[in-house]
């Protein structure tokens, strides 16, 4: 990948890793499904370290999730 394009990359992860941060902090689900979904970008922002290109395919079905709302179980 080349260095510009890699770079927008970059940006546009974070900024739906923003969006993503917001979104879940304002749902109303209970506490543990919220938990979850934290991990879950925890998990996403850990990988977006190492492969960019599968953190954004990992981040863009999450947001499909939550639009459909779709949530994990709570513990």
């Amino acid at each position: 990948m080349e260095p510009d394009s890699q770079l927008k990359l970059y940006g546009l992860v974070a900024d739906q890793l923003k969006e993503a941060h917001t979104r879940v902090r304002e749902l109303q689900v209970p506490e543990g499904v919220r938990m979850a979904l934290s991990r879950k970008l925890l998990v996403i922002t850990a990988a977006a370290k190492h492969d960019l290109a599968d953190a954004a395919t990992r981040l863009e079905r999450l947001m499909k999730d939550l639009d459909e709302g779709r949530f994990p179980e709570g513990d």
